[in-house]
């Protein structure tokens, strides 16, 4: 791990390391788009395995986020801990003006949430969520072709799957699992986890509109396993002419990131990051494409997170990622998990 030189380059602090998604930056090879002048993590058997096994710089190294912040002075920082931590690392860098970008969701609540918020509103911070599936082109091309070139008249109806074999099985690290499986820290189990993603997209593609209602069934399919969270989740969301469909699994048997789209000209399926699926009407045939790999800088989050701050993101990812959508996405997830505790469907609007 080393610093850029280049003086271009947008200074950012890693806050934590207990979340798995870290390794992207440590698999990213160095382009000089980013300098990471801190990283903040008071777990001392973390931080000395990211010393030996990926070559974080001790020098690097603060247990203190305030001494970080001070001393280091990114100007944004990103968040691999806890769900529950993101509002005291906002409240955190707001008064300091530094930006702040967590990994998915943006909280584990709507009060979270609405206090993130207006911790950013205050002080006039941006605070941007990342999710995997805010990089995958043919994700970009449904919206282009159903928003933009409304190819299939209105929407009618969106499916999006997300999940793989459960956590602990995927073999993800012992600190990530100890908060992800506890309702706490991460607000619940494959609801919040893969949940947040269909939400996601369904926002986006539908505006930024809230549904009118939701309606979710989990279940936990191995108590075993994950004996204090859900591994099973369905989400239905209702709009004024059209439904969304979540299914958030540690169930699949293999990993699923993939959405699908209906309106009454016809429907597009985002297979995987770069494979589309297009049917036209009743009599075409179904057409796979392969679409070209992203490119910077939205082909990762540190790529987009420099565009962003130097005010070069393109509109589509920044609307992914802004506090206004994920904003949305808490309130759905929190209405679904009150649904799935109740049985009964949450009103919205």
């Amino acid at each position: 791990m080393s610093k850029s030189q280049s003086p271009a380059a947008a200074r950012i602090a890693i806050v934590g390391l207990s979340h798995d998604h870290v390794n992207w930056f440590f698999d990213r090879p160095e382009r000089g788009d980013i300098d990471v002048i801190g990283v903040c993590e008071s777990n001392p058997a973390l931080v000395q395995r990211y010393v030996q096994q990926r070559g974080l710089r001790p020098d690097l190294v603060y247990t203190d986020l305030g001494t970080m912040l001070d001393t280091a002075k990114p100007q944004a920082v990103m968040a691999f801990g806890a769900i529950f931590d993101h509002l005291a690392v906002v409240e955190a860098c707001a008064p300091r003006g530094v930006h702040v970008m967590v990994e998915k969701p943006l909280a584990v609540s709507l009060a979270h949430a609405q206090k993130i918020q207006a911790l950013a509103q205050q002080y006039g911070i941006h605070v941007l969520t990342n999710y995997e599936t805010s990089w995958y082109p043919s994700n970009h091309a449904v919206w282009q072709q159903v928003c933009q070139g409304r190819e299939l008249g209105d929407i009618r109806k969106m499916v999006v799957h997300d999940g793989h074999w459960g956590p602990k099985e995927l073999g993800c690290s012992t600190e990530f699992l100890s908060w992800l499986t506890d309702p706490v820290l991460n607000g619940g189990g494959a609801l919040i986890d893969f949940g947040c993603y269909g939400a996601n997209l369904m926002t986006w593609l539908m505006g930024n509109c809230k549904p009118l209602t939701v309606t979710a069934v989990t279940q936990q399919i191995k108590p075993d396993i994950y004996p204090k969270v859900d591994d099973e989740a369905t989400i239905i969301l209702t709009y004024p002419h059209a439904q969304g469909i979540i299914q958030a699994s540690w169930n699949w048997p293999t990993h699923r990131k993939d959405m699908e789209v209906y309106g009454p000209l016809g429907y597009l399926h985002a297979v995987d990051r770069v494979t589309l699926r297009k049917r036209m009407g009743q009599r075409d045939i179904e057409n796979t494409l392969t679409l070209p790999a992203a490119t910077s800088p939205v082909d990762d989050v540190f790529a987009f997170l420099a565009a962003f701050l130097q005010g070069e993101a393109p509109v589509g990812h920044s609307e992914l990622a802004s506090l206004h959508n994920n904003m949305i996405v808490v309130e759905i997830l929190e209405a679904a998990r009150n649904s799935a505790r109740t049985g009964q469907t949450v009103h919205l609007q």
